[in-house]
C-alpha cells in the first residue's frame, strides 16, 4: 500500500519565493543607501583616485625695480612639458612623434621614460614658449601634459648681471641680491582640486584648498641710468688699456645707497649657459686687493684725529728714500719738505711712513677700523669679503710703515667707497645698502672737522699739481686720490699693476662717492691717474646731471677748464707710484 503524501502546495512556494526575493531585494536596496549615502568613503575616494586632482597653482616671483621704478628682473609665463611614462609607455607608436616635436633624439627620450616607467610624473622639457608648448599638446600623445612656470628674465642684461645674480630652473635665487631676498621674492604656490578627463585635460575645478601669495616686489637702489653709464665707461676702458677686469662702485654719500656697481668682464644672466668659468662673482664684494696710495687718506685722517699733528705739520722727504729696519722706503723722487697737504698731492711715502711711526699701534688701527676695514660692510651681499686688516699686536715697525701707504692690508672696492663716503659725510661711515630707502643708522669715524679737512687737501690731487688731473669734471670741485698698486704673487710683487681711483663730487658738499679699480691694464698707462682717473670724470659728468646735482659755480658752465694733460709719458714718474723699494716686507710700489 503506497504512503499518502502532502498534495502539492504551489502557492506557498511562490510565496516562499516571494518572499525570499523581496528580502533580496530589501538587502540590495539597503546596502545601495550604505554605499551611496551613509558609508559612501570607499567608491568616492576610488572615483577620486581616477578623475581628481590637487595640482599646484603656480606663483610668478616679485619683480625687482631700480629706484626710479624701471624693472630689472621680471618672471614671464612659460609652459613646461611632461608626462606620466605609464601611460605614454602603452603607446610606443606616438614616441617618434613626441620626440620630433620636443626637437629631441628619439633613442634618448625613449630612454628616459623607461627608466622612469615606475613613476607618474617626468619633465620632457622645461619653460617653452606657450605657442610651442600648445602645439604639442595639441598632438593629443596620450601621457603628456603641460603646467604653467615662470621663467625669470632681466633686461639689462649684463649691465646688472653681477648686482642681481640669477635664479635656476626652479626660480629660486642662485646669485646677488635674487639669492639675498630670495625669500622676500618668492611667492608661496597654492593648490586647487580639480576633475581631469581620461586624456589629463582639466573639465572641472572643484575646489580652492590653498590661496596662492604671489612674491613681493623689491625696489632696489641702483638707478639703471648710473649703472649703464658707469658699466659703459668701465667696459671702454678696459678695451683701451687690454686691461684683465676692472670694477666700479658708486654710492650715494648722506645715505649709503649704492646707486651703481659693476664689472667687467660681465656675462648674460638670461644665456648663462655660455659664460666663462669665474665671470660670474661680484668682484666689487667678494675680491680682495692692497689697495695702495688711496689709503693715504686715512692715514692722514688718523694723524689729526690723534691731535699729534696739524694740517701744517711738515715732513723732510729728502733725499727721496729712508732706511727702515735694514729696508728702504722710497718716493718717486725728492719732494723736499712738505706738509699734510702735499702729501696727498704728491703722493709721499716716506711722509706717510712718518706719520704712522708717530702714532701708536692702537691709535692707527682704531681709525682704520672705524672707516670699516677689516670688517664686512654689512650690505648684505652675498659672498661680501671683510677684507684684512691685521691686528696691532702683529704690527713691526716696517709693518705698520708698509700699512700707511697701502700695503699689508686688503679690502674690497665697496670697503674703499663706503670709508670715502664716510670723509664727505662729515666723518659718519653710512652701511651701504641696495634698497632704497632702507638707511641704517651711521657711526662717526673721525670728527666732522677732520674729515673736511681731509676732503680739502684731496682736492688738490686732481689741480694742477695732483696725480690725478684727469679725474676733474667741469663745473664741479673734486677731491680723490689716485693709486698704482703692484700686484703680490708667491715670492714677491709682479710688475702687473692694479690702478685705482677713488673720489668725492662736489667737493664742496659731497653727494657722490666712487671707486673705479682696473686690473693689470697693459702699455705704457698703467698708473691710476692716467687709466682709473678719466673713467671716473666720464661717469660723474653724466651722473651729476642724471641726478640734477648743481655745480659749485654756474659761471664755470661757460667757462672752459684747461685742457686735461696729454696722455703720453713725461720723463718723470707721476707721484702716485714709484720704484720697486728694496724691501720684501708686504710692500711694493703703488
Amino acid at each position: 500500500m503506497k504512503p499518502r503524501t502532502r498534495p502539492f502546495d504551489i502557492r506557498a512556494r511562490l510565496w516562499a519565493v516571494g518572499g525570499f526575493l523581496g528580502l533580496a531585494g530589501l538587502a540590495l536596496v539597503a546596502r545601495a543607501v550604505d554605499l551611496q549615502l551613509l558609508n559612501n568613503d570607499f567608491y568616492q575616494q576610488q572615483g577620486d583616485a581616477r578623475f581628481l586632482r590637487e595640482i599646484p597653482i603656480p606663483v610668478s616671483r616679485g619683480t625687482i625695480f631700480d629706484r626710479n621704478g624701471e624693472p630689472l628682473a621680471i618672471s614671464s609665463p612659460v609652459e613646461s612639458i611632461w608626462a606620466n611614462p605609464k601611460e605614454l609607455l602603452a603607446h610606443p607608436d606616438r614616441l617618434p612623434q613626441l620626440a620630433g616635436a620636443l626637437n629631441m633624439p628619439l633613442e634618448p627620450l625613449t630612454q628616459r621614460i623607461a627608466q622612469r616607467a615606475d613613476r607618474e610624473f617626468v619633465y620632457l622639457r622645461r619653460h617653452m614658449n606657450p605657442d610651442q608648448a600648445e602645439r604639442i599638446i595639441d598632438l593629443g600623445i596620450p601621457g603628456v601634459y603641460s603646467q604653467r612656470e615662470f621663467r625669470r628674465f632681466y633686461p639689462l642684461g649684463e649691465v646688472m648681471a653681477h648686482v642681481l645674480g640669477f635664479t635656476n630652473i626652479d626660480d629660486r635665487g642662485q646669485e646677488g641680491l635674487e639669492l639675498a631676498f630670495d625669500d622676500w621674492l618668492t611667492g608661496k604656490p597654492g593648490a586647487k582640486r580639480v576633475i581631469r578627463d581620461r586624456r589629463g585635460r582639466i573639465v572641472e575645478n572643484v575646489d580652492l584648498v590653498r590661496a596662492a601669495e604671489p612674491g613681493r616686489d623689491l625696489v632696489l637702489s641702483l638707478d639703471r641710468r648710473i649703472q649703464y653709464l658707469a658699466y659703459r665707461e668701465l667696459k671702454a676702458a678696459l678695451l683701451e688699456h687690454r686691461a684683465a677686469a676692472g670694477s666700479v662702485v658708486i654710492l650715494d654719500v648722506p645715505t649709503g645707497e649704492v646707486l651703481a656697481m659693476v664689472n667687467a668682464p660681465s656675462y648674460n644672466p638670461n644665456a648663462r649657459e655660455s659664460a666663462e668659468p669665474g665671470s660670474q662673482r661680484n668682484r666689487a664684494v667678494t675680491d680682495v686687493f692692497e689697495p695702495g696710495s688711496v689709503i693715504k687718506a686715512f692715514t692722514v685722517a688718523a694723524a689729526l684725529e690723534s691731535g699729534k699733528f696739524t694740517p701744517a705739520s711738515s715732513f723732510d722727504t729728502s733725499p727721496g728714500y729712508m732706511p727702515l729696519a735694514r729696508h728702504v722706503i722710497r718716493d718717486v723722487r725728492n719732494f723736499g719738505v712738505v706738509d699734510m697737504t702735499r702729501l696727498l698731492t704728491k703722493s709721499s711715502n716716506i711722509a706717510s711712513t712718518k706719520i704712522a711711526l708717530e702714532l701708536s699701534n692702537e691709535q692707527f688701527y682704531e681709525v682704520l677700523r672705524k672707516f670699516g676695514f677689516g670688517d664686512a660692510t654689512g650690505a648684505g651681499f652675498p659672498g661680501e669679503s671683510s677684507g684684512v686688516l691685521p691686528t696691532p699686536r702683529s704690527w713691526g715697525i716696517l709693518e705698520k710703515a708698509t700699512i700707511s701707504y697701502g700695503y699689508g692690508l686688503s679690502m674690497t672696492p665697496l670697503q674703499i667707497a663706503q670709508a670715502y663716503a664716510a670723509l664727505g659725510n662729515a666723518g659718519v661711515l653710512m652701511p651701504p645698502t641696495f634698497v632704497k630707502g632702507a638707511r641704517a643708522p651711521g657711526r662717526q669715524a673721525v670728527s666732522p672737522q677732520v674729515a673736511r679737512t681731509v676732503v680739502g687737501m684731496l682736492e688738490t690731487v686732481t689741480g694742477p699739481e695732483g696725480t690725478a688731473q684727469r679725474a676733474r669734471v667741469q663745473g664741479y670741485r673734486v677731491a680723490g686720490k689716485s693709486g698704482t698698486s703692484r700686484k703680490a704673487s708667491v715670492g714677491g710683487y709682479q710688475k702687473r699693476y692694479l690702478s685705482l681711483f677713488a673720489g668725492l663730487v662736489p667737493a664742496s658738499n659731497p653727494r657722490l662717492a666712487m671707486v673705479v679699480i682696473i686690473d693689470d691694464p697693459q702699455g705704457r698707462d698703467y698708473y691710476g691717474g692716467l687709466v682709473a682717473a678719466p673713467v671716473f670724470a666720464r661717469v660723474m659728468d653724466g651722473a651729476l646731471r642724471l641726478l640734477d646735482v648743481p655745480p659749485d659755480q654756474a659761471e664755470q658752465w661757460y667757462v672752459a677748464l684747461p685742457p686735461a694733460p696729454p696722455p703720453e709719458m713725461s720723463a718723470e714718474l707721476p707721484a702716485d707710484i714709484e720704484p720697486l723699494p728694496e724691501f720684501v716686507g708686504g710692500a711694493g710700489p703703488e
